[in-house]
């Protein structure tokens, strides 16, 4: 296992790293629970494309709230950065398209000339790029990836956590 995958595993992570309203308890996941992810490698370009234009880009950021483009699928990360951000998106019950530029050479090279990001994974939020995996990570640490996924709609299952133990230990006390 990675160093990120041990950090983010560890127990107690949440309690100690997440700020202010993004404090939560930790959030196991069941079969029951899991959210799913969209796989949207149908609407990528085909593998055998020679280069994948702007235009390209610009549509499959924008096919969801959430894009990542990672090494394998949310399933089957076939890299530790790649495992991270899905492990991530998982805590916080993210929906989003996933792309395995493993199947897609000019779709790998594409996205980091679109983005001028030299590392896969890549995230895009709202259609906007917000980073790789190193991002993501101090994000979700410090809270701020609960307020972009707001602004994009979405509400982090791991806020909802907060909001109802908040909720409880506010009846608790009456």
């Amino acid at each position: 296992m990675n160093r990120i995958s041990q950090i983010l595993l560890r127990p107690g992570f949440f309690t100690s790293h997440l700020a202010g309203a993004a404090r939560a308890t930790p959030v196991m996941t069941t079969a029951a629970t899991t959210r799913c992810w969209y796989s949207a490698d149908a609407t990528a370009p085909p593998a055998s494309a020679a280069t994948v234009d702007k235009s390209t880009l610009e549509k499959l950021v924008r096919t969801n709230k959430v894009v990542v483009f990672m090494k394998g699928n949310p399933q089957a990360p076939r890299c530790g950065f790649s495992n991270a951000v899905v492990q991530i998106m998982r805590m916080h019950g993210v929906q989003y398209d996933a792309h395995d530029v493993l199947q897609n050479e000019a779709l790998r090279q594409g996205v980091k000339e679109f983005t001028d990001w030299p590392t896969i994974p890549q995230v895009f939020i709202n259609g906007e790029f917000v980073g790789g995996c190193d991002i993501l990570l101090q994000m979700h640490q410090s809270g701020d990836l609960i307020e972009e996924l707001q602004k994009a709609g979405i509400v982090s299952e791991l806020l909802k956590a907060q909001q109802a133990k908040d909720e409880q230990d506010a009846k608790n006390k009456k």
